[in-house]
């Protein structure tokens, strides 16, 4: 794969927003914890965590990322590992636990909001974030950060066709844009495959369906990481090649 072309200066940054802007995976992963534990006397954890997970990756294609998809392959787990005995109350115990995921608040994370008003004004700046409608626009309002951003795009999923389609729809040549995100499945290689920058911002945690092999990674060789995105602006400093004004 040749390296991205970039004789023009970047003008273009988009973020990806839930483990890049804010803080999400916990919220799933505290959820999922109440969930398990209230069919262990179904079956023992590890099961009922596969599972989950399962019927999750299962219902992708159907009911899209978000709470809303989850919450519903939560119902779905909880009727197939009760062979249908799940009382009604225990199903509304798990509508409840989705609306306390939805009402959740928004934390930032370190450095985000510093960084963000430093290259307003100097770059064009996007959010490209995939999940429930509703949702995403509620976490972006919460945030108090969305006026920062000249566009925001929700999309139902990340692929290197839906990012062609943004760079196309906002007429943004594929040199002048970067994107930065903590999936490397989807913020990340989506847009290497289209010659277009992008550098992965990891986050402590990543939900098993967003990782990796370290094989599938190897065509794309070295890949650019930031520990924190406060090392985006020192690095377009020191890549003033590719710097806006």
């Amino acid at each position: 794969m040749t390296k991205t072309d970039l004789k023009l200066p970047i003008s273009t940054i988009a973020f990806d927003a839930d483990d890049t802007l804010w803080r999400n995976e916990e919220i799933f992963m505290k959820a999922q914890e109440t969930f398990i534990n209230m069919l262990t006397h179904y079956h023992d954890k590890d099961y009922i965590s596969s599972h989950l997970a399962e019927i999750q990756v299962r219902n992708l294609g159907v009911f899209g990322y978000g709470i809303k998809g989850f919450t519903l392959s939560m119902i779905e787990t909880a009727i197939e590992l009760s062979e249908g005995r799940i009382l009604g109350h225990e199903i509304h115990e798990i509508i409840a636990l989705a609306k306390e995921m939805v009402a959740a608040p928004i934390h930032l994370l370190p450095d985000v909001v510093e960084t963000i008003k430093a290259l307003k004004g100097h770059y064009q700046l996007m959010v490209i974030t995939k999940g429930d409608l509703l949702d995403q626009e509620s976490k972006l309002a919460r945030s108090g950060i969305a006026d920062l951003f000249d566009f925001i795009e929700i999309v139902s999923d990340k692929k290197p066709d839906v990012y062609q389609g943004i760079l196309d729809q906002y007429q943004i040549p594929k040199n002048t844009f970067l994107m930065l995100g903590n999936s490397m499945k989807s913020d990340v290689l989506p847009l290497l495959d289209i010659g277009v920058k992008a550098i992965h911002v990891p986050y402590h945690s990543t939900w098993a369906h967003e990782e990796v092999a370290e094989s599938e990674l190897a065509p794309y060789g070295e890949i650019e990481t930031f520990n924190s995105i406060a090392e985006l602006l020192p690095w377009l400093s020191t890549n003033k090649s590719i710097m806006g004004n």
